[in-house]
């Protein structure tokens, strides 16, 4: 048999070993969640568990192989009967044995991503009287997804949803959702949600099948506790029942997914819900320095809703303190993360020990423009890269005509954003424009405007209107102003027509970034659509799995990873935490997010603070520092300013240790900040 003491430290084996009844295993971060479950499986085989009366629940069909890959080790191939995988592989198998009782075939077909899209596109064109005014296909099968993972109606969610620029109803949704039922039902097919869906339906409503479920798994193991949904929970909850015997493992202050369905209460209640619980705390973390640990340990002190636990570090104290740096401007804080990857190249690290970790995508366009012009090379994990996206490639279409109205592929993108204009409307309209179309001559705006139909003809007049301001702005080098002008008079009404409320402020950001982007580029509109068209290149190379590249990914896209140096800019109010989360009070999540983003770094961590944000009219507008970052004590921080201002960038430095009354003025009056010019009002009569 073997010694499980001599594998584990004391925490990992109680848990490990424990003995029967419901057992909550909060870990911390880094400290072994995964080699306690591996353990946990190799423990309960050893002691006549039979494999296949064990259910090992995750998230990834990676965690699971790689659980049981390592219990493998440990004691062999009695492991493998074992019925491990995500939730939706469970119940796919499930279903597959007892589906019948719900309508379905053994041989039932799940729709992968693509199918479902093309399904609900296929009912969208043919139900609504103008598709390209309805929402997207993604976007109705998201509203389906949340009413499946929420327990909720689909018109309860459509509701949510709708905005004065939706351009649809609650009861068009729910009757798109009614005909998608219906053909999956024809095609004996399931989605993802469905899976989820069905396989509780088939426990609470098959009363054989749960009775017998219930009484063959003797052990229910669930891997990121703090993640599941309403409806994993009651799974779990329901084929543990008879005998009791549930393992949760998981870490409240790691509950970061809430906006996508995740239940913090799942966790913090399991207790209640699991009479004789026994809780046992991994606070002993194998990852980081334990500079790093007293940081991640002050910012969720005095968290409200929370199990206590202390990171205990198992490294030695040798190492920097993480450190602040307090920059000017997003341009200079990207030059400082630039000089910072050098300088962790020339000690020793690769690139591919190196994260650069963010709040949101569009706080890293700066980052991506200044690793791309010093050729560093960097993977981007949350998405594509920015000039790769479908609104940001929108905007750029309308810039390139600007600079250049020979160009094909920008006419035909910008004139197809228009209500009722497809390919062949936008290429009959190049064609009779001579093959040219200069937006700023009237002439040319006139003739186009003479072309559109019904649709698209009562929008021209706003754009018309932001083409003609156009060479005004060009001759005072306004170009931030350009892309304002094009939101406000046209693309934001787009954009929320077109998307969730949320998912059009996210792209808003990305747009308002772009074009204080802009507003800063030395070289003027020519020279940075240049840029852009060097970094686009590079994309098509940037993500090769096995190259030596910096990672820059969203915080939520990082968490359960780690590297040995972190770097974080926009600490600040408004950033991080994010505006929108304070609205509407989702502060703790935030914080439980910065938490996240302190425990990926093992060996340094570095939290940037600029001073201020830029304008897209070349403005500026001062930021205060992160509450997060001020909760920090003065003592566990190292501090560097960077002396800068608005026309030089990585001046002059001044260290020492961080001080919290370093943050009043910090050598910057807020007196020279200037915020722009307020909107023309023009510009919100012509939106109406």
């Amino acid at each position: 048999m073997t010694d499980f003491s001599k594998l584990l430290n004391p925490e990992q084996c109680a848990a490990a070993t424990a003995g029967e009844g419901p057992l909550l295993v909060l870990a911390a971060a880094g400290t072994g969640k995964t080699r306690t479950l591996v353990h946990r499986v190799a423990y309960l085989v050893e002691q006549g568990v039979p494999a296949d009366r064990i259910m090992l629940l995750t998230f990834t069909n990676r965690a699971a192989r790689e659980m049981l890959d390592r219990a493998q080790k440990v004691v062999g191939d009695a492991v493998a009967p074992i019925w491990s995988g995500t939730f939706h592989s469970i119940c796919a198998r499930l279903l597959r044995r007892y589906g019948s009782s719900l309508g379905y075939t053994p041989g039932f077909s799940i729709l992968d991503e693509d199918d479902q899209r093309k399904l609900l596109g296929e009912l969208i064109k043919a139900s609504v009287k103008d598709p390209k005014d309805f929402p997207k296909k993604e976007v109705v099968a998201k509203m389906i997804s949340e009413a499946a993972n929420e327990r909720k109606p689909v018109g309860f969610i459509a509701a949510r949803w709708q905005t004065k620029s939706a351009g649809f109803t609650s009861e068009e949704i729910v009757a798109i959702a009614e005909k998608y039922d219906a053909r999956k039902r024809e095609l004996d097919s399931m989605d993802f949600d469905d899976l989820l869906v069905n396989g509780l339906r088939l426990l609470k409503e098959n009363q054989r099948v749960r009775e017998m479920l219930q009484e063959h798994f003797l052990h229910v193991l669930v891997d990121e506790y703090q993640d599941t949904n309403g409806l994993q929970a009651e799974f779990t909850d329901i084929l543990a029942a008879r005998h009791r015997n549930i393992m949760a493992v998981g870490d409240d202050f790691q509950c970061i997914y809430t906006w996508r369905g995740a239940q913090i209460e799942n966790i913090l209640d399991f207790p209640k819900r699991w009479e004789g619980c026994r809780i046992v705390k991994l606070e002993r973390n194998y990852r980081s320095v334990p500079g790093v640990l007293d940081v991640a340990n002050a910012v969720m002190k005095d968290s409200p809703r929370q199990f206590e636990k202390t990171l205990r570090p198992f490294r030695s104290a040798n190492g920097d303190r993480p450190w602040l740096y307090k920059v000017y401007d997003g341009r200079t804080q990207a030059s400082e993360m630039l000089r910072l990857v050098r300088e962790a190249r020339d000690t020793g690290y690769l690139h591919r020990d190196i994260a650069i970790l963010y709040r949101s995508h569009f706080q890293s366009i700066d980052v991506q423009m200044t690793l791309a012009r010093a050729n560093v090379p960097f993977r981007i994990t949350s998405g594509v890269g920015v000039f790769e996206q479908v609104h940001v490639k929108d905007v750029l279409a309308y810039l390139r005509l600007l600079v250049n109205p020979s160009d094909e592929l920008s006419f035909m993108r910008f004139v197809s954003l228009l209500p009722g204009v497809g390919e062949v409307s936008a290429r009959k309209f190049w064609e009779k424009l001579g093959r040219q179309f200069d937006p700023k001559r009237r002439e040319d705006r006139d003739a186009l405007g003479g072309m559109l139909g019904a649709k698209a003809r009562p929008l021209w007049p706003a754009l018309s209107k932001c083409f003609e301001g156009a060479q005004a702005h060009l001759d005072d080098d306004e170009t931030g102003e350009l892309v304002e002008d094009f939101t406000d008079f046209f693309y934001e009404d787009r954009l929320r027509a077109q998307w969730e409320a949320e998912e059009a402020e996210d792209r808003l950001d990305d747009v308002r970034e772009l074009a204080s982007q802009i507003a800063g580029a030395e070289d003027g509109l020519a020279g940075f659509l240049r840029d852009v068209a060097l970094m686009t290149n590079l994309d098509a190379r940037r993500n090769d799995p096995d190259a030596d590249r910096v990672t820059l990914s969203t915080i939520h896209q990082a968490k359960g990873m780690e590297w040995p140096v972190v770097l974080v800019p926009w600490c600040c109010e408004g950033m991080f935490p994010s505006a929108k989360a304070g609205e509407e009070g989702r502060m703790d999540e935030e914080r439980r997010l910065f938490y996240v983003v302190v425990t990926r770094a093992k060996d340094r961590l570095y939290l940037f603070s600029p001073q201020v944000r830029k304008m897209a009219d070349g403005g500026m507008f001062p930021v205060d520092p992160s509450q997060f970052v001020k909760d920090i004590p003065s003592d566990l921080l190292n501090m560097r300013r960077v002396s800068s201002s608005p026309d030089g960038y990585g001046g002059g430095y001044s260290s020492g240790s961080y001080s919290s009354g370093g943050y009043s003025s910090g050598g910057y009056s807020s007196g020279g900040y200037s915020r722009g010019p307020s909107k023309p009002a023009y510009k919100k009569t012509w939106r109406r």
